[in-house]
């Protein structure tokens, strides 16, 4: 699964960000001062996308961003509250990927997220389940070679679901993903538009886990 370091010494953005990601299907390392980065970037190599703050104790952003680009090509995205040109420049004069300023949209920030590592080829934007195929850049949808129509919310649950495959996620999981923690209506929302997926889809992939939520998984033959 693709593998995201943040690096963020605000203990309340750290957590949000994370928590969106992890939502959205990625796997999330937290570090939060440039020492401790520092020794994870220098003893893990399968980290597929970093979020860097700039203003971090120990060692600054920009100096890890410079080291990251010493030893590959991943990529980097500065998510920052500095908004000056300079900083800017700078950061992109040592190749960073993408620059985000703080306030920020954490939906936003997952869709940039996305954007970057389908654009760096890290992330596949075709997904596979049993014989369902869904393509995250045209946002199209086939079971069976047949095309599907589906509304936004029904395919970003099909979505999450087949990013987790064999996962199983919680409707609060399910929501924040497709709805946003900013969204406080019934979980049973999940459930109504679940039924309409499977409806859709036609096939049994979908699997309820009683008191939990759901997932997918390439064969099941159940509810």
């Amino acid at each position: 699964m693709t593998k995201i370091l943040i690096v963020e010494d605000d203990e309340n953005i750290r957590e949000v960000v994370a928590e969106y990601l992890k939502d959205a299907g990625y796997v999330v390392i937290v570090a939060e001062d440039g020492k401790k980065a520092y020794d994870i970037i220098t003893t893990t190599d399968d980290i597929d996308l970093y979020i860097l703050d700039i203003m971090l104790p120990e060692i600054t952003g920009i100096e890890l961003l410079k080291f990251i680009r010493k030893q590959a090509d991943t990529p980097v995205l500065m998510l920052t509250a500095l908004d000056d040109e300079e900083t800017q420049l700078i950061s992109f004069n040592a190749l960073v990927d993408d620059y985000v300023t703080k306030p920020f949209s954490p939906k936003l920030l997952v869709k940039r997220v996305e954007s970057l590592l389908r654009r760096t080829g890290k992330i596949d934007h075709l997904l596979q389940v049993g014989p369902i195929s869904l393509d995250v850049d045209s946002y199209s949808v086939f079971a069976n070679g047949e095309k599907l129509t589906l509304t936004l919310k029904e395919f970003e649950l099909l979505k999450v679901l087949m990013k987790n495959k064999g996962k199983v996620l919680s409707r609060q999981q399910l929501l924040n993903y497709a709805w946003g923690y900013d969204y406080f209506g019934d979980e049973r929302i999940v459930d109504v538009h679940i039924k309409n997926v499977r409806k859709k889809i036609n096939i049994k992939l979908i699997q309820t886990v009683k008191g939990v939520g759901y997932k997918i998984d390439d064969e099941w033959g159940g509810r």
